[in-house]
């Protein structure tokens, strides 16, 4: 399991990351920001987050976002 203090913890029974052989599987990220564990303001700012919290636990990993395969995103207005 990966884990990276520079994004939000999991919430429940799973991990940020898991690596199997030399892939890593990543969890799904909302935008949270890790600090204050709120919600970015606006989806553009929740954008953001979601990929720079991506980005942190691919670094933990020692990968970064460049070495993505495949990557699939889900937009829920939970309103």
């Amino acid at each position: 399991m990966t884990h990276s203090p520079e994004a939000p913890a999991a919430i429940g029974p799973y991990s940020q990351a898991v690596r199997a052989g030399d892939t890593l599987y990543l969890s799904g990220q909302i935008g949270l920001d890790p600090r204050t564990m709120q919600l970015a303001e606006g989806i553009d700012a929740q954008i953001e987050r979601v990929f720079a919290n991506l980005e942190a636990v691919a670094r933990a990993a020692g990968l970064g976002l460049p070495q993505t395969v495949r990557m699939t995103v889900y937009l829920t207005d939970l309103a």
